[in-house]
């Protein structure tokens, strides 16, 4: 069974996408153990958006030590791009732990969490909340997949 921790900034706050999501999360226990951890969100403006993006990502980078040995994945739209069944090889190939990161509405501080692996959801950008429910769509679609269950097409 896959171990799998969504590590997101910031909390859902529109309910279509929570209601999305969590029905998504509620389809996904049998297949895998999913659990969702939030980090604070700073608020911003112009003059401090470089230092919101610095602080976000330290409390990031905290959490993440506590699992030095799990396989991180940050959601970036310069990530690698999968199809749903190379995703789904790829989540079938790993051994224990996966973090996916989700960064906030700015964005990655690259300068602090460099040397991760990306992942792309797609070229587009889009609200941190639909990339959230795009992801454990995906992941979802992934297990599906790999247990032969119907979902996929």
């Amino acid at each position: 069974m896959l171990n799998i921790t969504i590590l997101a900034v910031g909390k859902i706050k529109e309910k279509h996408f929570l209601v999305a999501f969590t029905e998504y999360l509620k389809r996904l226990k049998p297949y895998a153990k999913c659990i969702v951890e939030e980090v604070k969100a700073e608020s911003f403006d112009d003059a401090n958006r470089l230092n919101a993006k610095r602080k976000e990502g330290e409390r990031i980078t905290n959490y993440l030590k506590k699992f030095p040995d799990s396989r991180v994945l940050l959601l970036d739209e310069k990530g690698e791009e999968h199809t749903s069944e190379k995703f789904a090889q790829s989540l079938e190939k790993i051994n224990g732990h996966i973090i996916f990161v989700i960064g906030g509405s700015l964005g990655f501080d690259f300068k602090i969490l460099d040397g991760f692996s990306r992942l792309s959801l797609s070229r587009l950008t889009m609200p941190h909340e639909l990339a959230r429910v795009v992801l454990i769509e995906q992941i979802y679609r992934a297990t599906t997949i790999i247990k032969n269950k119907e979902y996929h097409h």
